[in-house]
């Protein structure tokens, strides 16, 4: 009985001594989906809310999200779940008549292309805010304020590029079908 202690607390030891260890990892997290639908972390071995994994997606910490009993991806579903309650409590992103012209893409030839094109622009938007906060760094409120005034050069410079950008992969789409942007 000695002996199962010893090795049960070295066991526990050994556990306690791997979050200490500041090793980057890069192993892909997996979130298991149980039927009463709660989230459970096998990194951490233990339940999550949706706002944890949300804390995941905004610390870009790549992770999957399976059904417990199929081992089915729900990754795409808890997204899109999380998406849902960020519009509806708050300030929405999407306004009635773009997630109506969203819906209306799918089952339409232009479904994978559109796919791409709002991939590559919000990567473009991302790539920008990026930038502002390398360029904002250790600026004080009434600095910031500034910064981010439509009239500062810099601002200028990081949004045009941004819209250049945008641009660019809208005439690429178009002419795929034979189309100029106008």
């Amino acid at each position: 009985m000695t002996t199962k202690k010893t090795s049960a607390s070295a066991a526990k030891t050994t556990k306690s001594e791997k979050p200490a260890e500041k090793t980057p990892k890069t192993s892909l997290r997996v979130i298991k989906k149980y039927p009463n639908r709660r989230l459970y972390d096998t990194d951490t071995s233990s339940y999550i809310t949706l706002a944890e994994v949300k804390r995941l997606v905004m610390k870009s910490e790549p992770f999957m999200v399976v059904d417990a009993k199929t081992d089915d991806d729900l990754t795409r579903s808890i997204l899109l779940q999380i998406i849902l309650e960020e519009e509806t409590g708050g300030v929405p992103m999407f306004t009635e008549a773009v997630l109506a012209n969203i819906i209306r893409f799918y089952g339409n030839s232009m479904q994978g292309f559109m796919g791409s094109y709002l991939e590559k622009n919000v990567q473009t938007f991302t790539d920008m805010q990026s930038k502002m906060k390398e360029q904002a760094q250790g600026l004080s409120p009434e600095a910031w304020t500034t910064f981010m005034s439509p009239q500062n050069p810099l601002m200028q410079g990081v949004m045009g590029t941004a819209m250049e950008q945008m641009q660019k992969q809208t005439e690429t789409m178009l002419s795929v079908f034979g189309l100029k942007a106008k």
